[in-house]
C-alpha cells in the first residue's frame, strides 16, 4: 500500500498526480482523471499577467468544480509583484487547494519572456518570487522545475534547497533539462539527489507510462509521489493502472471500445459546457486522435475527424465507427467506406 501524500495542509488519497498540461488538463479532462482515482489534478498553467488583467479566458481557467478536489492551479511568469498578486487572487478568489509555480515549461514563447524553465538560470529571482507568494497566501505553494537549463548547468539540487528555504510545501522535478525538451531519457539520479537534499515532499515527473515505470521511479529515487503527463493523453486508464498497482491491487489495464467511446463523448460534452461548441469541436479532435491510438484504421479515421467542424457530423462519424469495430466480424473495408462518406 502506498501512503497518503500530504502537501502543506492538503492530504491526498494517494500519491499519483495528473500533470499540468497546456491544452489538455482543462476541467473537462481533470474530471475524467478524477474518475480514474488520481490523488491530485493540476490545471493548465495560467499567466500571472493575464490573471491580473482579469482576462476573461484566464479567469475561466480558474474555475473549479466540486468533483475536482484536491486541485492545484499553476502560475507562470517572472515578475515578483505580479506573481504575488496573482497568487493572492488564486488564494482568495479561486477554489483551488494548492498554488503551484512553473519553473519547468520549456516552450520558447514562455522561456523567451524569462518565465518557465528560464528561471533555472536565475535562482535568486526564483527564490524571491516563491518567497513573496508563500508570504502572501494561506494555501500551500509548490514548485515544478527541471534538472537544469541545459546539460552544462544541472542545478536541480541547488534549486530544490532554495525553494524549500523560500517556503515551498512540495517540489516536482522533471528529470530533463530545458534544452532536452521532451527528448532523451528522464534522469532518475537527479530526482533521487533532490529527494535526499530536502525534507519536504518531492514528486518525480518524466517518462511514467505504466505502473512498472511508476514503481521504478519511486523505488530508485525514494520520491514521495509521481506525476503523469503525456502518457495520459487519450489514455486516462494509465492513471488507474498506476493508482491500483501502487495500492497492491490488480492493475491490468483494460480499455474496451465501449469505454473509449464513452469517455470521448463525456469529455466532448464537458468541453462544450466549458468553451462552447465551436471551440470544443476544434479542441476535441486532437483528443479523439489520442483516444483512437491503436484502434483499427485509426490514422484514416483521424484524417477524417480532423476535417470536421460540426458537432453532429463528428458524433455521427464516431458512433458509426465504434458500431463497426465492436462487431466481431467487421472488416477494414467497411471502415474505409465509412470514411469515404464524410
Amino acid at each position: 500500500m502506498h501512503a497518503k501524500l500530504k502537501i502543506g495542509n492538503v492530504v491526498l488519497d494517494n500519491n499519483v498526480i495528473l500533470a499540468p498540461m497546456a491544452g489538455v488538463s482543462n476541467q473537462a479532462f481533470r474530471e475524467i482523471a478524477k474518475d480514474f482515482n488520481v490523488g491530485l489534478v493540476c490545471a493548465e498553467m495560467i499567466s500571472d499577467q493575464a490573471l491580473n488583467f482579469k482576462n476573461e479566458k484566464t479567469l475561466a481557467m480558474t474555475k473549479v468544480s466540486k468533483d475536482e478536489h484536491p486541485i492545484s492551479m499553476q502560475l507562470f511568469g517572472s515578475d515578483v509583484e505580479s506573481l504575488r498578486q496573482a497568487a493572492i487572487f488564486l488564494d482568495q478568489e479561486s477554489d483551488c487547494d494548492i498554488i503551484d509555480f512553473n519553473m519547468g515549461c520549456p516552450a520558447p514563447k514562455i522561456v523567451n519572456n524569462g518565465a518557465g524553465s528560464a528561471l533555472m538560470k536565475d535562482l535568486d529571482l526564483a527564490y524571491e518570487i516563491v518567497s513573496a507568494m508563500v508570504e502572501s497566501v494561506n494555501k500551500p505553494v509548490t514548485v515544478k522545475f527541471r534538472a537544469g537549463y541545459d546539460l552544462t548547468s544541472i542545478n536541480a539540487v541547488e534549486c530544490a534547497i532554495r525553494m524549500e528555504a523560500a517556503g515551498a510545501a512540495a517540489l516536482t522535478v522533471h528529470g530533463r533539462t530545458r534544452s532536452q525538451m521532451y527528448s532523451g531519457q528522464c534522469d532518475l539520479d537527479i530526482i533521487k539527489a533532490v529527494k535526499a537534499a530536502v525534507s519536504i515532499p518531492v514528486i518525480g515527473n518524466g517518462d511514467i507510462r505504466s505502473y512498472a515505470d511508476a514503481k521504478i521511479m519511486l523505488d530508485e529515487t525514494n520520491c514521495d509521489g509521481i506525476m503523469i503527463g503525456r502518457a495520459a493523453f487519450g489514455n486516462p486508464w494509465v492513471l488507474k493502472e498506476v493508482v491500483d498497482g501502487l495500492a497492491g491491487k490488480d492493475h491490468k489495464q483494460v480499455r474496451s471500445f465501449d469505454q473509449i467511446y464513452y469517455y470521448i463523448k463525456k469529455q466532448y460534452a464537458a468541453l462544450i459546457d466549458l468553451k462552447g461548441e465551436a471551440i470544443a469541436t476544434k479542441e476535441i479532435r486532437s483528443h479523439v486522435s489520442w483516444y483512437l491510438a491503436g484502434l483499427p484504421l485509426n490514422k484514416r479515421v483521424k484524417e477524417v475527424i480532423n476535417k470536421q467542424d460540426d458537432k453532429t457530423i463528428l458524433l455521427d462519424l464516431l458512433e458509426k465507427y465504434f458500431s463497426i469495430i465492436t462487431k466481431e466480424d467487421y472488416d477494414l473495408v467497411s471502415i474505409e467506406n465509412l470514411c469515404n462518406e464524410f
